[in-house]
């Protein structure tokens, strides 16, 4: 019902956010980093918000809510973040800060913490205040993941049905169904959404639809890591932590390894240019659709064998799964072709999307 209910909200949405945007002339406007060479409104994490956060006010239990106010509360607060950031940039900076906000919302009011490392390295129990730094980045670092893998028609929307599905099915056969709620309502709100979202795209998610995805994923995947690895959980995992990897594989993997290669340049990692996965499937010649299925089919590949392989243990399956990612995307990388890679292309001035409401304000 949470996936029907939110399906249908953001089907009937999304319509109407592609008009007021149009009469607003709030658009994405094509430019030299960028992909597309038309005007397409941003504004599509509106109706991806409304479908989730409707479906979980009318069908989550009232007994549950409890548990679900402060997740809501968070994801409402990321939203206006990055509602704001679409309408006007925010600084690196403003953003880290509003990001750092919603991470505390979650672990001091919501109480969502890794309480330690859960096996991986040979570790478990860790100190308080490693906890907590670690809680942080885990948030803040899948939060980022679905922003920053959000280049093509459909990419992110696509990695987001697949992450959510599969944590709203585990937490349903765990009986966690606060969680298993939160999965399956924004799974039916970015089905409906890739509707309007495939190549070639009518509205993209701005913003305000990928750090939504970004921070209900870094909610499901913590709870999923603490639920799973606990001996008594209804389905207890191995390696919990390699397959809560495995399940966001993609957007993580080309998030670490675009840091990685920024400062060793020394770039700031959130410096915008033109290296990222898609981009280097791009250059290889494949369409937005044929991205979007290889980049889906990667993820489910290194989610099977994640769970074929849970065995083994977090610590050389999530090692396994790093090595072997970090080569195929090196394979990429250096055999790019050169002319694609110029630095001028990412030193381009880009057109401000926002030009076009200063010249309706005069």
């Amino acid at each position: 019902m949470a996936l029907v209910g939110a399906f249908f909200l953001t089907f009937l949405a999304v319509p109407v956010v592609i008009e007021i945007a149009a009469r607003n002339r709030l658009f994405d406007l094509p430019s030299a980093r960028k992909i597309h060479k038309r005007r397409i409104s941003y504004l599509g994490g509106a109706a991806i918000f409304a479908g989730f956060l409707i479906s979980n006010m009318l069908f989550v239990p009232e007994e549950t809510r409890p548990e679900l106010r402060f997740y809501l509360s968070a994801v409402v607060i990321v939203f206006l973040l990055g509602l704001k950031d679409d309408l006007s940039d925010l600084s690196a900076m403003n953003k880290l800060i509003g990001q750092l906000i919603v991470a505390s919302v979650l672990i001091f009011a919501g109480g969502l913490r890794l309480e330690g490392m859960y096996g991986l390295f040979g570790l478990r129990e860790v100190p308080e205040l490693f906890s907590y730094a670690l809680t942080y980045a885990t948030i803040i670092v899948v939060m980022n993941a679905f922003n920053l893998i959000d280049g093509v028609d459909g990419l992110a929307t696509s990695l987001g049905i697949v992450s959510v599905c599969v944590f709203g099915v585990y937490f349903a056969a765990s009986e966690q169904l606060v969680l298993a709620m939160m999965a399956f309502s924004l799974g039916g709100s970015l089905i409906a959404f890739l509707i309007f979202n495939h190549q070639p795209a009518r509205i993209f998610m701005g913003d305000s639809g990928s750090l939504l995805i970004g921070t209900v994923n870094s909610i499901l995947v913590i709870r999923f890591i603490h639920i799973a690895s606990d001996p008594a959980a209804v389905l207890p995992m191995n390696a919990s932590v390699a397959f809560g990897f495995a399940v966001l594989f993609v957007p993580l993997l080309d998030t670490l390894r675009m840091f990685t290669v920024r400062l060793l340049k020394g770039h700031s990692p959130f410096r915008p240019d033109r290296n990222h996965l898609h981009h280097l499937l791009l250059d290889k010649g494949l369409s937005h659709f044929q991205i979007t299925l290889t980049c889906v089919f990667l993820n489910l590949l290194f989610l099977g064998a994640a769970w074929y392989f849970s065995f083994l243990g977090s610590t050389p399956l999530l090692l396994t799964e790093v090595a072997i990612g970090f080569m195929l995307m090196g394979v990429l990388y250096f055999t790019r072709p050169v002319v694609v890679a110029a630095e001028s292309e990412v030193d381009t001035p880009v057109i401000d999307i926002n030009s076009n409401l200063d010249a309706k304000a005069e």
